[in-house]
Order: structure tokens, then sequence, then C-alpha cells
């Protein structure tokens, strides 16, 4: 069983960084200002985040007062105590925020931890730091990783990594420009991301220009479930640099993502029922009318009957008249009179063979055996679809050239008839489950792992008490080298149910 992800869907996550200036009361009022921006969209979890840095481990002792070198200067100006942090992340959680912490060396995961931070965030250049890695995983909390830069086999040996640990992790595409311009956002990598690791949540994180306030629905409509963007406070002490959102912007980003969930709609019932549209498509089908009177007990079909429109009520419509179903009339049925549910016998053999596909589905994926796109499969009913859970089988056919392999499922209590091949030689790989099979009259039982070759001319007959499936690889299977010993079978020319149904 998939152990359940502790990182909510629909994660916002406002980004703090160093836009708290080093002053405890600004970040303060940050969080109090964003902290009501959040009671107005209440569809959504969110998160405040922190960064950590060990000045005094993190900068090289030769460099820690060159002011002159990229981002020393700031990193300094903007330097916290612990206790300050600590006051940060309590108004954090008193606002309801979960707290994140993206820490950049070993000392800022000990003291994340210390602090009681719910999410350790491990930004872009540190994705493939090792070392620090190796710390974060041996603190039990959720990591979302930022992925900006890093080449796909980067990715995969991160993504082994936490797996490995069994970690519960997201990954989140990034682009480390700042800000970023729209034709370097690169969006179509979360469609990838989406694909390739289709049991990870995937994110956004954002660095565009704060006035563009749409890309995440596009982000959104690709798949992602997170979303970080840096937000901050201008005040006349204070300006925000130029990729970190005000207020009026945040909430114009927030809109549009509740917009586009509201049109992306259900990420997981994508075929919700729709009242309206059903009841408008009724209106527009075709029903099934008389051609001539129709006795009572009379069969139904194409030749005396037609299709019309517009439908009645209750009517037995196009959609239902297939070669799946049959009808019957219960009564005398006027020229041109509509054929209906109360003056019908329906039997609907649309149900068995989907409900047999349904289970045969779910019998192979049992077994860990998949497949993808469309499958043949080729329901074996030798007397009958309503004896089938007797007498009958549900092959897949996978490959037929000079070699040929199949999947046989069988069904609890269900037996395939004897029967024999003058050209082919076939081998039984049971996959799962039990199986009875004589061999000229001569019992063998075998089971999961058991492999059986049959001979050509050699008569075999196999039934199973809990179901089974069988892999069978064999020489070029001819249609006409199937040879029954019951002549009923060979007599009864609809034995076999094709039908082509795309893997779910």
């Amino acid at each position: 069983m998939k152990k359940q992800s502790k990182l909510p869907n629909k994660l916002i996550i406002f980004e703090l960084a160093n836009n708290h200036m080093g002053d405890v009361n600004h970040a303060l009022k940050i969080i109090r200002t964003y902290g009501k921006i959040k009671k107005k969209f209440k569809n959504f979890s969110f998160g405040f985040k922190l960064q950590f840095r060990d000045l005094k481990t993190f900068i090289h002792p030769n460099m820690i007062n060159k002011i002159d070198v990229n981002y020393i200067k700031r990193f300094k100006d903007t330097e916290l105590k612990k206790k300050q942090f600590k006051k940060i992340i309590n108004e954090i959680k008193k606002n309801n925020f979960l707290t994140i912490c993206t820490p950049f060396d070993e000392k800022s995961v000990d003291l994340l931890d210390s602090l009681g931070v719910e999410i350790i965030k491990i930004a872009s250049c540190s994705f493939t730091d090792w070392p620090l890695l190796e710390k974060v995983v041996g603190k039990k909390k959720p990591i979302i990783a930022s992925t900006a830069g890093a080449t796909e086999q980067q990715i995969d040996k991160v993504v082994t990594f936490f797996k490995n640990r069994n970690k519960d992790f997201a990954l989140m595409h990034c682009v480390a420009e700042y800000p970023t311009p729209n034709n370097k956002l690169n969006l179509n990598r979360l469609k990838f991301l989406k694909e390739k690791y289709k049991d990870i949540k995937i994110g956004y994180s954002t660095h565009e220009n704060p006035d563009e306030t749409n890309n995440i629905s596009m982000a959104i409509s690709m798949g992602a479930t997170i979303f970080e963007k840096h937000i901050g406070l201008k005040t006349e002490k204070y300006s925000l640099n130029k990729y970190s959102a005000n207020t009026t912007q945040t909430e114009k980003w927030l809109q549009n993502a509740k917009r586009a969930y509201e049109i992306c709609g259900d990420s997981k019932n994508f075929f919700k029922k729709n009242k309206k549209e059903i009841e408008g498509l009724l209106l527009l089908k075709r029903g099934v009318y008389a051609k001539s009177n129709i006795s009572k007990g009379t069969k139904i079909t194409s030749k005396n009957s037609f299709l019309a429109f517009p439908p009645k009520k209750n009517q037995i419509l196009a959609d239902n008249f297939s070669k799946y179903s049959q009808f019957i009339a219960k009564k005398n049925i006027l020229k041109k009179q509509a054929i209906e549910k109360s003056n019908t016998k329906i039997i609907n053999n649309r149900k068995d063979i989907l409900k047999i596909i349904e289970q045969t589905n779910k019998k192979l994926k049992k077994c860990n055996h998949t497949f993808s796109g469309n499958i043949e499969y080729e329901i074996s009913h030798h007397y009958g679809l309503e004896k089938f859970r007797k007498y009958g089988l549900v092959l897949l056919n996978i490959l037929n050239g000079k070699y040929c392999k199949k999947i046989l499922v069988i069904f609890p209590g269900q037996t395939h008839p004897e029967q024999y091949h003058l050209k082919k030689t076939e081998t039984f790989h049971v996959l799962d489950g039990d199986v009875k099979l004589k061999l000229n009259k001569k019992k063998h039982n075998i089971k999961k792992g058991d492999i059986i070759t049959i001979n050509p001319k050699t008569k075999h007959e196999f039934s199973s008490k809990n179901g089974a499936v069988i892999e069978e690889i064999s020489s070029t299977h001819y249609k006409s080298d199937s040879f029954y010993s019951d002549k009923k079978i060979k007599n009864n020319i609809n034995r076999k149910t094709k039908v082509n149904y795309y893997w779910i």
C-alpha cells in the first residue's frame, strides 16, 4: 500500500527569503498581512517559508568580510539569530501557516529541526549537494526539492536517493533566473516531470515578473499541485526586488489559481456526470421505431426497425442498439411506433462483456501484469455467454508471428474444454493461481511458477478452482488449427467475442 503523503495538494508557499530585511517586526507584519489574504482563499493550503544559513560556517572565513562579493553583504545585513527566527516561526504558526524552511548548510538543518519547522525545502543550488541531502533525510520531515538547472540524470539520482530512504517528497519545476522572462519559463518541463515521476507530487516555484500573474493557471493545467512565490511588503523603509510580489499582485495570482482549478475541474473524477449536459444530449439522439408491425415475441432487428429523430421519453435509443444487445417485443408494436423499455424485453450482453474485461484486468493487475495501449481481448464462451462462468476463458492476444504470446485468464470454477492442435507447440507458464491440466486424459496439478509444454496432437483440457493467469508462448497460431473434442463447440460459430479495449 502506498504511503500517504503529508504534503497537501493545492499548497501555496509564500517565500519570505531575505525580504524580512533582518527586521523581525517587519517580518511579523508581512506574515499578518498575508495571513489576511490567506483567509480569502479557503480551498488552498498555505505555508510560509524561511531561509537559514549559518554564516560562520556557510561563508569561507577569509571571505566573510568581503561585502563586495555577490550576496555576502545581503546575507550579513539580513542575518537573524535563533531567538528571532523562533519569534517569526511562532507568528507563522499563529496565523495557521505550515512552517517551511530552506537550509543551506548542515547546522541550519539542525536549527530548523530544533524550532519545529514542519517541511524542509531544498533550493535548486543544493539539489545535488549530497552532504546536505544526507543530513536532510535524517530528519523525519517531508521534503520539497527545486530542480532549476538540474539534468534528467541528476533528477533521477535525487529521486532514487529519496525513494531508497522512503522519504515523502515533491519536485518543483523552477528557473533560477531572477526575474525569469516568459520565453525562459519552460513550463513544458512540468509535463515531463508529471509524466515521468507519476507517483511524486510536482510543483512550480515561480521567479517571473510579479505582474505575470496568469502563469500559475498554465502550471495547474499541467498538473502542478504545489506553488511557491517570493512575497514581501513595500514600505517607506524597504523596497521589493524585481521578482517578489506585493499584496495586490499576490491576490491576483491566487485569484487566477482559483479560477484555473474551477476551469480544469476535478483532477481525478474526469467523468463526473453533468445533469444538464446529459439531458441536452438525450434530446439530440435517435430513437428506435418499428419499420413494420411487430408481433409480441418477435426479435427486434435492423430489418424490422429504423432509427429517427426526435426520441421519445423512455425509448430504446441508437446507443442501446448494438450486437451485444437483444430486444424482444413484449406486446404487439405498430408500424412507426416507438420501441420503448415498457414494450420490450432487453437482453444486454454488453454489460456482461465489460464486466468480464474489468474482472480480467483486476486479476492481471493483482499479479503485476500490465500492458499499454489497445489490447485484443478474446472471450471464449464455448457453450454460449450465459455459460461463460462454467465453460470459457479470456485470451489476450499479445503477439502472433514466427512465435506467439498470449495471456490466458481463467475465472474461478471455470473449465476450458478439451482441444488439440496439429501444428502448434505451446508452453504454459503459470503466473498466478492453480491449474488442473489434462494431457491426453492424464492429470497434472500445476501452480504458480510451473512451466509445461504441450506438443502438437496432444489433447488438453484445463480448469481452475480459484482462478489463474497463464502466459502462453507458442509457435505461430493458425485460426484453423484448433480442434475441439466436443463437436457442439465446433458448430457454435458465435463461441468467441473479440473486443479491442484500452488497458486501464
